[in-house]
């Protein structure tokens, strides 16, 4: 399932002003971007745990946002938890772009996979959640594969 018909139109919206002459949207989705290191994971939880005596879990997430894949670009919206579109986070140029291998993510429900950029030591890893595991199938097969 792709984003409904009104996130897409909104992030057709936002993504609109910034396109190039001739430039056209081939993908929009949403994805959590990112990585949240053991030792974030387990200060969080050990911190709320002592404040709530052990009453309230919680847990850290990649932060979701909203991926925009052009014909020459790749940008990157805020998520707002899966709201509306917010402000343009990051911008790449779709030449310096590409995308490493992917594999399931818990139980088979997620597409995870790792962005690679020129002259960037660190891949980005994208993890598409079950509703959107399409869109990063169709993600990966429009962008270059790194060897």
């Amino acid at each position: 399932m792709a984003l409904t018909a009104r996130r897409r139109r909104q992030l057709l919206e936002a993504t609109g002003p910034l396109l190039l002459q001739g430039e056209r949207v081939e993908l929009a989705t949403l994805a959590a971007v990112g990585t949240v290191s053991v030792r974030r994971q387990a200060l969080t939880a050990a911190v709320v745990g002592v404040l709530t005596a052990g009453m309230v879990m919680a847990t850290v997430k990649p932060r979701p946002l909203y991926i925009a894949l052009t014909d020459q670009r790749l940008m990157f919206f805020d998520g707002n938890n899966g709201g509306k579109p917010g402000k343009l986070l990051m911008n790449l140029p779709r030449l310096y772009v590409s995308v490493g291998s992917t594999k399931k993510g818990l139980f088979g429900l997620t597409l995870i996979t790792r962005l690679s950029v020129v002259e960037q030591e660190q891949d980005l890893k994208l993890a598409f959640p079950v509703q959107h595991r399409a869109d990063g199938v169709q993600f990966v097969s429009l962008l270059p594969v790194t060897r």
